[in-house]
């Protein structure tokens, strides 16, 4: 089954990097309000990433962030049924640390937590705090991450464990209580290393690509991958979606947001991605910072629906301009629309 989730707004300024979007503070009334809309509107889960430094420019983009856990506990307090998915770093937090917060959220959730997990990929970020090991290459950050997930998935299921790792080493080490069940693990890694980890650790990933044939061949590469050690992945895919009545008006919406671009915001994001030179001045020219559907309602879902066919993708995960309008409209409007199409 096609599951279609929410990435909650958990930073200022959303994904569209622009002057022009609708205001998104970051705040907790925001995201409460999205997740209560999103769970009353049938998505079937939300998700927070994990911030600790914004990209600056004129709207210094991220610059004001809640912790994903913290904020999630909240929200699956007022919640009942939406699943809550939050971000964790492998080399900010203690595997025992991350196995108890989120055992804690998904009992307050009643067994709907999920961790997307992430090996730290940002210098700037744990960089300010003492928390980059410059030492640790890209792979050796992955090493440490498949060692950190192998110990927090065993703290979940054993009652002690005891580890002698490369990064990590732990000695009758005991996490009480379990998790109600097995939360659901996803990742985004794209390189070859932090693909081979995705599907090797979790259950699902998020994959993308500057084109919807680049999408296509990275999710069948997962699930060719995972088939390959006996098991199976569910691919997700990020997406914007710009509604309006009709598709002159999206598209106006959209045009306004790009005239908006904040430039400056979008090169800090690049180079804390690693990127320079050339690579960085033909990115830095789009506000959108994932694939994006413009149109009216019947067009979105028309081409979200062909999207989906041709990529084998398993589940999209939805960010919106105006998070209380794009739901509303794309919970009653799109969702339907989509579940119809693809059965």
């Amino acid at each position: 089954m096609t599951e279609f989730g929410v990435f909650l707004p958990i930073a200022n300024g959303g994904w569209i990097v622009s002057t022009a979007t609708p205001p998104l503070d970051g705040g907790w009334a925001q995201n409460r309000d999205a997740a209560l809309l999103a769970e009353q509107e049938g998505f079937d889960f939300v998700m927070a990433m994990g911030k600790w430094r914004g990209f600056g420019g004129v709207t210094s983009h991220w610059g004001a962030s809640l912790e994903a856990v913290t904020m999630l506990a909240g929200i699956a307090a007022l919640t009942e049924r939406v699943k809550v998915w939050a971000t964790l770093h492998a080399i900010l937090h203690n595997p025992a640390v991350a196995a108890k917060m989120i055992a804690t959220l998904d009992h307050i959730s009643d067994g709907r937590a999920g961790l997307n997990i992430v090996a730290g990929a940002y210098r700037g970020e744990f960089e300010q705090m003492g928390a980059w090991d410059a030492a640790l290459s890209h792979d050796a950050r992955y090493d440490l991450t498949e060692e950190w997930t192998k110990i927090v998935k065993r703290l979940w299921r054993e009652p002690s464990v005891s580890f002698d790792g490369r990064h990590f080493r732990f000695r009758d080490c005991v996490s009480e209580p379990k998790p109600l069940k097995p939360p659901f693990l996803i990742c985004a890694g794209m390189s070859a290393r932090g693909f081979d980890f995705s599907v090797r650790e979790c259950d699902g990933c998020f994959i993308g690509g500057a084109t919807q044939a680049e999408t296509r061949a990275a999710s069948l590469r997962a699930k060719t991958l995972a088939a390959g050690m006996g098991k199976a992945i569910r691919t997700y895919c990020m997406m914007t979606v710009i509604a309006a009545p009709t598709d002159a008006q999206a598209q106006a919406r959209a045009e306004k947001y790009r005239a908006g671009l904040d430039e400056a915001a979008v090169r800090g994001m690049l180079e804390s991605y690693g990127l320079s030179g050339n690579a960085m001045t033909e990115r830095s020219k789009e506000a959108f910072m994932t694939q994006a559907v413009i149109g009216s309602s019947a067009t979105c879902a028309a081409r979200i629906a062909d999207f989906l066919r041709d990529c084998e993708i398993d589940g999209l995960m939805f960010i919106f301009d105006d998070y209380a309008e794009g739901l509303r409209v794309t919970g009653r409007e799109i969702l339907p629309s989509l579940r119809r199409a693809l059965g």
